[in-house]
């Protein structure tokens, strides 16, 4: 498989992500202030949270293993903040793994503020791509954080399959995933 077939593939399962947590949010939103949008998320609560960390696992492995092709694979040298993004996102896929055997949801507290740091990373990393300019003191000039090395429908960057990764899996444990945990 080419780097463009892999970088388009992971951009379109990124963008999926990204409506169906962007759906989730909004029925969240719109449930304070209707019903039915209330019971529309309640409907997919009730699908989705059996599955819930094993879909938020399989987040975090597809993007620890696009991670891998991109950089050992497709031989992109990754940057200072892909390395930070890295550092939150490859433990998740490890963590959500053994949570998702164990069906302990508990595990949100422990996951849900490093995939929040990842966001936070992903996002200014998608910013400093976009406007150069922002300050960059940790990037290298081997691998400028600011370059864009590939791109996919015009704005689907690295940082932005990162940053969609992180936010998934935040919006899954937090609005998708049942409220019990496993005591065994």
């Amino acid at each position: 498989m080419t780097l463009l077939t892999v970088s388009t593939f992971l951009s379109l399962l990124a963008l999926l992500a990204a409506t169906g947590s962007l759906v989730v949010v909004l029925l969240a939103l719109a449930g304070r202030w209707s019903d039915g949008a209330a019971d529309a998320l309640a409907s997919i609560r009730e699908t989705v949270s059996p599955i819930g960390l094993w879909l938020a696992f399989a987040v975090a492995a597809v993007a620890t293993a696009g991670s891998l092709y991109f950089s050992e694979i497709g031989h992109l040298v990754p940057c200072t903040l892909c390395w930070y993004q890295r550092i939150a996102m490859y433990p998740l896929a490890l963590i959500l793994g053994i949570a998702a055997w164990r069906a302990d949801a508990g595990v949100r507290r422990y996951v849900i503020p490093l995939a929040g740091i990842g966001a936070v990373v992903a996002a200014y990393h998608a910013a400093l791509q976009r406007m150069p300019g922002l300050p960059s003191g940790a990037c290298s000039l081997g691998a400028p954080c600011s370059a864009i090395e590939l791109e996919r429908f015009g704005f689907v960057t690295i940082p932005v399959m990162a940053f969609i990764g992180f936010v998934s899996i935040i919006v899954v444990l937090t609005l998708l995933t049942a409220r019990r945990s496993s005591t065994s």
